[in-house]
């Protein structure tokens, strides 16, 4: 099973980005019941939970993006998002998808001026 992650990239504070994790090789019969989440990890610092969506679509977020980041999936297309707006350069990490017990390879997202 291989975890795709896309969508970084450089974008100015208070900009928008979407990251797209695809599970393109997990049969959709075991995606539907996983959770999927997104998680970061800046230089020097720890890998961190942003936000996780249960096989319900209920959804945690932590403190620092809630209200600014929003996670969804769409089980047809084995895929999870991260929409993240108004971002800070604080949010400059590497962001990795995760679906169990599987990792996505990371894609680089840069705020800054």
């Amino acid at each position: 099973v291989q975890l795709q992650a896309s969508g970084g990239g450089l974008v100015q504070p208070g900009g928008s980005l979407r990251l797209s994790c695809a599970a393109s090789r997990m049969i959709t019969s075991v995606f539907g019941p996983k959770a999927g989440a997104w998680y970061r990890q800046a230089p020097g610092k720890q890998r961190e939970l942003v936000a996780r969506i249960n096989s319900d679509f209920s959804t945690i977020y932590s403190d620092s993006v809630k209200g600014r980041f929003a996670i969804s999936r769409d089980n047809s297309r084995k895929k999870v998002y991260l929409q993240m707006n108004s971002l800070k350069p604080e949010d400059t990490a590497t962001y990795y998808c995760f679906v169990p017990d599987y990792w996505g390879q990371g894609t680089q997202v840069t705020v800054s001026s």
